[in-house]
């Protein structure tokens, strides 16, 4: 199967093009000057009908699409549209409501960022892309224990349905921040174990436990509980770190610069559970084995780090890239050296007894 097309302009603009000779406005100066650009929408905006403000969206997405040569439209499923690249993106349907809505600052301090992106040097380099090998005939499956069910109760006495508390309305502005009941988290402590003792058993690697590991994380973690370092005994193959806290909670290190927390956020309006987080641990460690996990740095002149994951049962992917955070320069250099030597994306783990 190819690469995807890149999607650099997009039809269905005929409205709003129709809309600026109406106001003796020049489309294509508008579009080849985003300070005009946004002026513009700001101004006519709340004239738009429904045809011209579609029209005019997908106008705005395929100006900014010109500003860069590695910028493009971006569409997920049940989404809005976007278009920017690995950086940055730009939902256009909410930028036409941020421009009407914003004061003259916010508006000149948005075009300034848009004109230093587009100024950004192009990053050529392509886009990592995994691929997990297949189970081996006869290789273990990895089993989910079970895990405690247990129901938690509101202040007001009556239970919550964690994973389920809001409707379309999104959730209660109060409950951002809020973690009422962290411990409805205790099994993903449960889920690590379990993990580590399949990984002990399908693949050749060392394990080793101390606390000592936890140094591995580039992030703060307080209340270390346990820290366990999985090595496979492989070439090439990324090494993983649990680290058990008392949260509760797991941060899982994978490779040399990323670290993955379960929970990413446990606050009421996140509105997780220990079934959901660890689905997305499961997937992450699964996944690495697998050899489905690669890692860049640095990449382009912001000589940022940057991660992509398959899934080992092909079920999507994910990536993300930035800044490397506050990491000695001396473990950034090694990182560097390592990823060097592994050229590619990290290898699979080799299985116990092949």
């Amino acid at each position: 199967m190819g690469e995807p097309a890149k999607v650099r302009h997009v039809g269905g603009y005929g409205p709003f093009i129709e809309f600026c000779t109406g106001h003796g406005v020049s489309a294509e100066e508008v579009a080849s000057d985003p300070e005009r650009l946004i002026s513009f929408l700001r101004t006519f905006g709340s004239q738009f009908e429904n045809d011209s403000n579609a029209a005019a969206a997908v106008f705005a997405g395929n100006a900014i699409a010109r500003l860069r040569p590695d910028a493009q439209w971006t569409a997920y499923e049940g989404g809005s549209p976007t278009v920017g690249n690995r950086q940055r993106q730009f939902d256009v349907d909410r930028l036409l409501v941020a421009v009407r809505a914003a004061d003259e600052e916010s508006l000149r301090g948005f075009v300034s960022a848009l004109l230093d992106w587009a100024r950004e040097e192009v990053d050529e380099s392509p886009a990592m892309r995994p691929v997990p090998v297949s189970p081996a005939a006869g290789q273990p499956r990895y089993v989910r224990p079970d895990l405690p069910a247990t129901t938690y109760y509101a202040p007001a006495g009556e239970p919550i349905a964690y994973g389920r508390q809001w409707g379309v309305e999104g959730p209660d502005p109060d409950s951002y921040s809020v973690d009422s009941h962290p411990e409805r988290f205790a099994g993903l402590h449960i889920v690590a174990r379990a993990l580590i003792g399949y990984l002990a058993t399908a693949y050749d690697v060392e394990v080793h436990e101390d606390p000592v590991h936890a140094r591995d994380l580039l992030i703060e973690v307080r209340d270390v509980l346990h820290a366990v370092r999985v090595t496979p005994r492989g070439s090439g193959a990324a090494p993983l770190t649990f680290v058990l806290t008392g949260y509760p909670g797991v941060v899982v290190h994978a490779g040399v610069l990323h670290d993955f927390p379960f929970p990413v956020c446990g606050c009421d309006a996140c509105d997780e559970t220990a079934e959901t987080t660890a689905d997305r641990m499961e997937r992450l460690v699964l996944s690495v084995a697998a050899g489905g996990y690669a890692e860049r740095y640095p990449v382009g002149s912001r000589r940022w780090s940057e991660y992509a994951l398959s899934a080992f049962d092909g079920s999507g992917s994910e990536s993300g890239s930035g800044e490397p955070g506050p990491v000695a320069p001396a473990r950034l250099h090694e990182a560097e050296i390592r990823l060097r030597e592994v050229d590619g994306p990290w290898r699979p783990w080799p299985l116990r007894g092949s």
